[in-house]
């Protein structure tokens, strides 16, 4: 099995491959050329600005914040379909975990019904959740996630300005 050059997801089936690389999907591939990028933005530029982001206000609720990176995960399945996935966001802590709970919520309810991958990913996702809700970012500096994803906007940035 193959796993994504890009999120680090494990391709099942399909995928994408790209000059010996392999993505999940067209927008994986799209973000790898991105993540190639972002390794020219200097270190001191990605600070500043995720120094900025995590100072100022959420992108969601307008209010204070440390803002952070919060991922949530969830869990669907019917019959013999299952899907999962992760979501990561920048906001403040309480929208963070407001989406924790709502994707803990429409796993507990909609996850189980696959067979097998419902019974087997539902609780992982769940706990994922739980995890990340007992254990947020520190509220004193921005977390590597953020530092990543501040990376990626630049290095998109970048991409696009040499277009």
């Amino acid at each position: 099995m193959a796993k994504c050059g890009y999120c680090g997801s494990t391709i099942l089936f399909g995928g994408v491959e790209e000059r010996g690389h392999h993505f999940c999907n067209n927008q994986c591939l799209s973000s790898g050329y991105a993540a190639v990028a972002s390794e020219q933005v200097p270190p001191e530029v990605v600070e500043s600005f995720a120094k900025e982001i995590h100072e100022g206000t959420c992108p969601i609720c307008k209010g204070r914040g440390p803002v952070d990176v919060h991922v949530s995960h969830r869990v669907w399945s019917i019959l013999v379909m299952t899907s999962w996935s992760s979501h990561p966001q920048i906001c403040c802590r309480s929208c963070g975990l407001k989406r924790q709970l709502g994707n803990t919520a429409l796993s507990l309810v909609f996850g189980w019904w696959g067979f097998p991958w419902g019974l087997v990913m539902t609780p992982i996702q769940v706990g994922r959740n739980v995890f990340g809700m007992a254990f947020n970012p520190s509220p004193t500096k921005p977390s590597e996630k953020l530092h990543g994803m501040v990376r990626m906007q630049l290095g998109s940035k970048l991409m696009a300005a040499k277009q």
